[in-house]
């Protein structure tokens, strides 16, 4: 397998289902290192009326679930896989849910530089483990750092406009493409994989794309 082939992923950083998918493709490509997948990460908002500031995480709950119980079973099966894929998720310490659009465009800018991929694991780090706002432009400016990026490059950034339609541009393709939830996987531009697919689906989908190489 020597041709590339676009893996394009959608995604929101706050959706632990995608932060769960990556695990779990990752998983797969470690184990197949010759592997013939570019990726592409795209935005997809959960949340795209929320609020620039993000929300109380405790309101946010109660508005989407009707409270902290009915949360907590709603997020029962995420923990049961987070931990079945090896990953923490510190729900109790989270304080808010975020407008995920400037971690989207962080994303994006990363992407120009080759560092996409790196972002994304950042952003997921960022919010699922150390439950920091990624709503918030220091918090990115951190990631940025930590990925090699210009901080102070991307904190000038995220005070203009840029790219914030090209964002939500994207996002309303995507939606237009019939794309209701995240993760989604497009394989070579044709074929959809929807949700946080284990590793030997991802296996099978390699094998596959060996047989017609």
């Amino acid at each position: 397998m020597t041709d590339p082939i676009k893996l394009d992923i959608m995604s929101d950083p706050i959706c632990p289902w995608c932060y769960i998918g990556k695990a779990h493709l990752d998983r797969a490509l470690e184990s197949e290192p010759d592997h013939p997948f570019v990726i592409e990460w795209h935005p997809f908002q959960l949340n795209p009326d929320m609020p620039e500031a993000g929300m109380d995480r405790r309101a946010y709950l109660e508005g989407k679930f009707g409270g902290k119980e009915a949360a907590v079973r709603a997020y029962a099966p995420v923990v049961e896989h987070a931990e079945k894929a090896g990953l923490k998720i510190n729900f109790e310490a989270m304080q808010r849910t975020p407008n995920t659009l400037n971690a989207h465009r962080l994303i994006h800018w990363a992407g120009i530089e080759g560092r996409q991929t790196a972002a994304v694991s950042a952003l997921f780090k960022a919010y699922f483990v150390d439950a920091r706002d990624i709503g918030d432009a220091e918090v990115l400016c951190d990631i940025a750092d930590v990925i090699e990026m210009d901080a102070s490059l991307v904190s000038r950034l995220l005070d203009t406009d840029a790219d914030v339609q090209d964002i939500r541009d994207r996002d309303a393709h995507s939606r237009k493409m019939g794309i209701t939830s995240v993760p989604t996987f497009i394989v070579a531009g044709r074929h959809a994989v929807s949700g946080a697919q284990p590793p030997d689906l991802w296996k099978k989908v390699l094998a596959d794309l060996r047989k017609t190489d």
